[in-house]
């Protein structure tokens, strides 16, 4: 009988010993459960990443494909630097694009101008002076800019800018290059006050109230300090406002004019891409490819500025 007691109690830890192990057990389930859920993300966001690239590859692909052919028609110098454009034409038709190439690059220069100091400005006075209420109701309204469609944008500058122009400066027909520049800066403005916006209120506050422990006024430590700390960030807000001012096509094609002259601020002129906008609908054989081609340099131009965002960025990083 004793021997028998001994044994039961012998085998109790045993039982205990057991009855442990069970929640390991279900520990690696639950960790077995996650490390395949985390997989599956894993494997969800490299698809992601695939498509984006795919996007751009195909994208880049039918471009070149479609737009070379125009390019080896008419010659690649005479494509760039001729200064006729008039593809219908029956017996000549020429192709040179610069004035468009041109006027592009003008108006957004002249768009970036106008519209960087006044985002900039506005963003440094959202996040760092106006109060809560006041900032509130004016990042409604920069919101509700951003959501404006652009055929709005150039209905109202055609109504409103257009004579504006005409009548300042008595002319025959106010829309062109200055009224062209005007909507894009006005178009641009929210997401270079939304970035510029975040990218200052991502600085460290103890960077100002260091500025402003040695004495210096609070404009010095936003121009001197918040605004150099947040410099990549209005660069990227920069950069967006350049893509956003060259590749919009449908206000520039209601306020511009739609002639392809040499760029002259109160002159009718053709973008690149109200150029493509207004004529694929008609084009022929060689001039659809040649607006192919338009759409190609277009391209390359955009690539340009990311390239030099980077390296900007990557410069002062280095130098940081």
């Amino acid at each position: 009988m004793k021997t028998s007691s001994r044994r039961k109690t012998d085998e109790k830890p045993a039982e205990s010993v057991f009855t442990a192990e069970k929640p390991a057990e279900s520990i690696d389930s639950k960790g077995g459960v996650k490390d395949v859920m985390e997989g599956v993300m894993k494997g969800v966001f490299v698809v992601c990443g695939l498509v984006a690239i795919a996007f751009v590859l195909v994208i880049s692909v039918y471009l070149i494909i479609s737009g070379i052919p125009a390019i080896r028609e008419v010659g690649l110098w005479n494509f760039l630097s001729g200064t006729n454009w008039e593809p219908a034409h029956k017996t000549d038709p020429s192709f040179g694009i610069l004035p468009m190439i041109l006027t592009s690059v003008y108006g957004t220069a002249g768009a970036i101008v106008i519209g960087v100091p006044i985002g900039f400005l506005m963003a440094v006075f959202l996040s760092k002076v106006a109060n809560r209420k006041l900032a509130s109701v004016i990042r409604e309204v920069v919101d509700l800019l951003a959501g404006i469609p652009s055929v709005v944008y150039g209905l109202v500058g055609m109504m409103v800018l257009v004579p504006a122009i005409r009548e300042t400066f008595n002319l025959a027909a106010g829309d062109g290059l200055l009224a062209a520049i005007v909507v894009l800066a006005i178009m641009i403005l929210p997401s270079i006050i939304s970035v510029s916006e975040t990218a200052l209120n991502a600085v460290p506050r103890e960077y100002e109230e260091a500025s402003l422990a040695l004495g210096a006024t609070e404009l010095e430590t936003y121009f001197r300090v918040s605004a150099p700390a947040a410099k990549s960030g209005i660069a990227a807000a920069v950069v967006l406002g350049v893509g956003r001012a060259i590749g919009e096509a449908m206000a520039i094609l209601m306020v511009a004019g739609n002639v392809a002259n040499m760029p002259s601020l109160l002159s009718s002129v053709k973008f690149l891409t109200t150029a493509i906008a207004g004529e694929m609908g008609y084009a022929g054989d060689l001039h659809r490819q040649a607006l192919f081609s338009i759409g190609l340099v277009l391209f390359l131009f955009i690539m340009l500025i990311n390239a030099a965002l980077n390296m900007f960025l990557k410069h002062n990083k280095e130098g940081s």
